[in-house]
């Protein structure tokens, strides 16, 4: 008895390694047999068996092997765009046919290679020579058998497995054929009406799902209505849109699973879903950039240094590109691709890249230059041979200038970074020159009362500098004694400039019209001093005295009785209205 125990053992294990070894040596590119109807049921039986066993061991090596018994069927039927997939259910199908209905037995299965045509016994299911195509002249499930599979296993559902079978292949019925009737069980391009039907339903669904999410985000945004300008309401505003996509994309994913969609019409759903909700990432992402921006402005604000202000409009712009970026190579990436093959496949035109691209760089560079060296910042006036105006923007590419007459010029960065450019908005000082022309009958005391006058009015006015300036009467011009006045202004900007030059000048005025001095314009006078019949006409200004002329010139001077450096005080300017003299009405 031990010793018969003992044999049962070896022979036991000498059977395994040989199944084992079987396993081992079947070649990964052993051709699948279908030469006569007996290889081709082989061939169909063994690999949907190893099918079988791979499900129950979750081996996916033997998963595999499903493909070798969809070789075995002719699908010239079966639709273009689902034809693997179509196949695949189709073997399973008529796998769970035959284990339950025969057992095959291989040796009653005719071996020759020319039988037109041969049927399972007690079936319809008919192993046939191909005529045509790529499988010319090998015997294969007809293309009429493969179109029924479903029809046959709908007769034969609810009969038990025979005993010796394979046990099917742990197909089972699809959860809507119990809640479906029959006419939503037919198929347009592999894709049934009831999943055509459903697909529609989870639209309509997810758009209604869009809509309330907008409208919950715009609630909570509600309570941030009285600050626009706060972190949080900004934050709100940027997912009100996105988020409304991201839920009905995350629906309608959900949707597509449990709607049952298999082969092409899966991937092409499922792709197109998963690309949604990237872009509804991407666009949340792109929005959020503002409250980024909105934050560096307000730190920016807080600082000295306008360095960061300038820096803070570029910083976001170069997040928006990132984000741009980076989530179409993430929706790329997770649609199956391989990104790093890709940017290596780009990197092959690197060099056609850079050559094209060459100003592009050198523009950035030129940007980087102006920031770091900052010959300008927004705001500033600044000229050079080609152009003048104010700074706009200072960009990646180009900077913006605004004209004097209010055209936008955009000048390429590589050019203002090698160009000469002379800033007047860094001035500290602005100078102003002009010559006061008056006429050749003004006595030398009032000559130089107005001098005097006229230096005064520079040192009563706050804005002008006062260690630096001119007044001379320095030429005898061909109609007028000219005095030249140069002095400096100590203001911002150029609006402001006009506004002092106009109240010392307007001062000038009126030291003019105190002293009874005339300004001269240019004439041709010819003066006859006497006549023969005339005798020399009396000294004008006889009846002004040295103290009188003194005094009007010191009146002039900083808390003088006539100084009026702020302007003659006529039009009083508060906010955008303006008041005149006896009037009671604002304009």
């Amino acid at each position: 008895m031990k010793h018969l125990r003992a044999y049962c053992f070896i022979l036991f294990f000498i059977l395994c390694s040989f199944a084992s070894f079987s396993a081992i040596a079947r070649s990964p590119l052993a051709p699948v047999k279908t030469d006569s109807p007996r290889d081709t049921m082989s061939s169909f039986m063994d690999a949907m068996n190893d099918y079988k066993k791979g499900l129950d061991t979750n081996d996916s090596q033997l998963e595999s092997r499903v493909w070798d018994a969809v070789r075995t069927l002719n699908l010239e039927k079966a639709p273009t765009l689902t034809k693997q997939e179509y196949g695949k259910r189709s073997a399973l199908l008529l796998k769970e046919v035959i284990d339950r209905v025969i057992l095959i037995d291989p040796t009653k299965i005719p071996d020759q290679t020319d039988i037109p045509r041969w049927r399972l016994k007690g079936t319809e299911i008919t192993i046939a020579p191909v005529s045509s195509g790529d499988q010319a002249g090998e015997y294969l499930f007809t293309a009429s058998t493969v179109e029924r599979a479903e029809e046959f296993y709908d007769k034969i559902k609810d009969l038990p497995y025979l005993s010796g079978s394979g046990n099917g292949a742990g197909y089972s019925d699809r959860w809507n054929k119990k809640f479906f009737p029959q006419w939503a069980q037919k198929n347009l391009f592999g894709i049934f009406y009831w999943q055509i039907l459903g697909l529609f339903i989870a639209i309509l669904f997810g758009l209604m799902l869009q809509v309330i999410t907008q409208y919950l985000i715009k609630i909570l945004k509600a309570f941030f209505t009285n600050k626009e300008n706060s972190i949080r309401y900004k934050i709100f505003a940027s997912l009100e849109a996105p988020s409304g996509l991201f839920v009905a994309s995350l629906f309608w994913y959900f949707s597509v699973i449990y709607l049952d969609y298999e082969g092409l019409s899966q991937t092409i759903l499922t792709h197109l879903i998963q690309g949604l909700i990237g872009a509804s990432v991407i666009w949340a992402a792109y929005r959020f950039v503002d409250v980024i921006h909105l934050s560096l402005n307000r730190w920016a604000m807080k600082t000295d240094s306008d360095l960061d202000n300038q820096l803070v409009p570029m910083v976001s712009k170069s997040l928006r590109v990132f984000v741009l970026v980076f989530g179409v190579l993430l929706i790329i990436q997770n649609l199956g691709f391989n990104v790093m093959s890709l940017l290596a496949g780009l990197g092959l035109g690197g060099l056609a890249l850079a050559l094209a691209a060459k100003d592009t760089a050198a523009n950035l560079f030129g940007s980087i230059t102006i920031l770091l060296d900052r010959p300008f910042r927004i705001g500033d006036w600044i000229k050079n041979s080609e152009v003048e105006g104010t700074v706009e923007r200072i960009g990646f590419r180009s900077t913006r200038i605004r004209t004097f007459y209010n055209s936008l010029i955009s000048i390429p960065n590589s050019t203002l970074a090698t160009t000469n450019i002379d800033n007047m908005g860094l001035r500290e000082y602005r100078r102003v020159r002009t010559t006061l022309g008056i006429t050749y009958d003004t006595p030398p005391e009032k000559v130089e009362a107005f001098v005097e006058g006229v230096k005064n009015i520079i040192l009563a006015n706050p804005k002008t500098r006062k260690d630096y300036f001119h007044v001379v009467f320095n030429d005898f011009g061909s109609s007028s004694l000219n005095i030249m006045v140069y002095f400096f202004l100590k203001v911002p900007d150029w609006t402001e400039e006009l506004v002092e030059r106009q109240n010392i000048f307007i001062e000038f005025l009126r030291l003019a019209q105190a002293l009874k001095v005339d300004f001269a314009f240019p004439t041709t006078t010819l003066h006859m001093e006497t006549f023969p019949e005339k005798k020399p006409s009396v000294l004008r200004h006889q009846d002004w005295t040295e103290e009188k002329i003194k005094s009007i010139a010191a009146a002039f001077a900083a808390q003088g009785k006539m100084a009026k450096p702020r302007g003659l005080g006529i039009f009083k300017r508060s906010g955008t209205n303006i008041s005149l003299p006896g009037d009671n009405e604002t304009i």
